[in-house]
């Protein structure tokens, strides 16, 4: 099994342990892992803000650096619902809907296709669970409140599996951390008072970390914890289901 690794741009410029750490657990895991040194950006911010017909290029070189593979995964919900849902290359469509096809974002990839059950990995903190709005509801990684269907999270059956962890959820446990792309810059005030309230449920649990699958959520919610002098700290689930601590 021949896996591309997709390496989101906020992961590539701030925070590239993610990276890192997602290509070490696949490997552990026991797949052939390739880096495609090409790969850019896959559009998702030219196409948030209106202008998807920017985002052109961006298609074509995601194509070029991802076909061929058996599957493509990253961590990072947000930008794999938007390949998936807006990928297109007019002189490649076939490869284009394959990708769209075979693409993961990484728990999703060790629930349903590797069909992890055990993951050897210690972190022994309180740890606060944060579903993304991509995640959850574009590609369905947890379940829904407001849905009177049976409750799961990929990402807790797979956290469930860490030595050490202790595993809290916030109330409102599918509420939006207010980050939402360029909502945070257009609609700052509103942002940052969703992003408050996400951070007091989770004080209200005493935990040492927060955790999820999209480090843009991490990242809205890092900031606001310096800024409040807080303690707690963020953390990627790659880098946790990583981890040997």
């Amino acid at each position: 099994m021949q896996v591309a690794l997709f390496i989101p741009c906020y992961i590539d410029q701030f925070y590239p342990n993610v990276g890192i750490a997602s290509l070490q657990l696949l490997e552990k895991l026991g797949c052939e892992m390739v880096f495609p040194l090409q790969q850019s950006c896959c559009g998702q911010p030219m196409a948030n803000s209106g202008f998807a017909s920017l985002s052109k290029g961006c298609d074509i070189n995601f194509v070029k650096n991802f076909s061929g593979f058996d599957y493509i995964v990253a961590p990072s919900g947000s930008c794999v619902l938007h390949v998936k849902e807006h990928l297109k290359d007019d002189s490649h469509p076939e490869e284009a809907k394959k990708i769209q096809n075979n693409i993961y974002e990484l728990s999703e990839f060790l629930t349903d296709v590797l069909k992890v059950e055990s993951i050897n990995a210690s972190f022994p903190y309180k740890v606060g669970l944060h579903n993304s709005c991509h995640g959850q509801r574009g590609l369905g990684l947890s379940s829904m409140t407001e849905r009177m269907l049976p409750q799961f999270s990929k990402p807790e059956q797979l956290l469930s599996m860490v030595k050490g962890i202790q595993l809290s959820k916030p109330k409102r446990n599918d509420e939006c951390c207010g980050f939402g792309g360029t909502f945070c810059v257009f609609e700052e005030a509103v942002s940052v008072k969703m992003g408050k309230d996400r951070i007091a449920e989770h004080d209200d649990n005493d935990v040492d970390y927060i955790t999820g699958g999209d480090t843009s959520c991490l990242m809205h919610l890092e900031g606001i914890l310096k800024r409040q002098g807080s303690k707690v700290r963020t953390i990627h689930i790659a880098e946790i289901l990583n981890s040997s601590l």
